[in-house]
């Protein structure tokens, strides 16, 4: 059950404001003069491993500090409950929050390589623009028990940033028309964004997201 509150994080955080807006641009970065689309897939899933890796990282870090304060989980939960709560928050515009810068330049890659260490930059170039859900699949990570699990949430949040990425990569010309949907109603998806983060901060802050993932065990 928590694999799949942060793969749809993840998701989420792929439709986000100055995401899709942002997606041409960011694919004819690593699509580079790729001509055919087995290349632009194979340089997508490349960029996509990249920050992949660097959330992985950030995951493993923030299981481990976790599991070091496991005899503090109950006060570990409420911190990092109020902390989703708060970019939930922030996601309602209730509280305002510097969540919604993009990437402003970058150069044109034409290589695996040079795909995959985009994909790293970028990971740090993303974090103000994805920063209310990762700072939550960060959270819940840290509440994980265990460095193995804050890894494989964190790359589980990946997967639901990066599945959207490279499908959008391979078929961006078609999908143009569900874009332009997803971008009318902004208003309502920051809303119901807004409404999950908070739902997700006040189950962790009273210990009760540890008990419904439980029932799904």
């Amino acid at each position: 059950m928590d694999f799949l509150i942060i793969f749809l994080e993840g998701v989420i955080s792929f439709i986000s404001p100055c995401m899709l807006p942002m997606l041409p641009i960011y694919i004819s970065y690593f699509a580079g003069d790729a001509d055919k689309k087995h290349k632009v897939l194979a340089r997508s899933l490349a960029f996509v491993l990249g920050f992949a890796v660097v959330f992985g990282l950030l995951g493993l870090v923030a299981g481990g500090a976790g599991s070091l304060l496991s005899e503090y989980r109950v006060y570990l939960n409420a911190v990092c409950g109020i902390i989703v709560i708060f970019f939930g928050l922030g996601y309602l515009d209730i509280i305002h929050l510097n969540c919604f810068k993009g990437m402003n330049n970058a150069k044109r890659v034409t290589s695996l390589a040079g795909a995959l260490v985009f994909g790293m930059i970028y990971s740090v170039s993303l974090t103000p623009c994805v920063g209310a859900f990762l700072g939550s699949a960060l959270s819940m990570a840290s509440v994980s028990g265990t460095a193995l699990k804050g890894l494989l949430l964190l790359i589980t949040y990946s997967l639901g940033l990066g599945v959207p990425f490279v499908i959008s990569a391979v078929l961006i010309e078609q999908l143009g028309g569900a874009f332009k949907l997803i971008k009318s109603h902004y208003k309502v998806i920051n809303a119901v964004c807004g409404a999950f983060l908070i739902l997700v901060g006040v189950l962790m802050a009273f210990g009760l997201l540890d008990r419904l993932l439980a029932l799904f065990a």
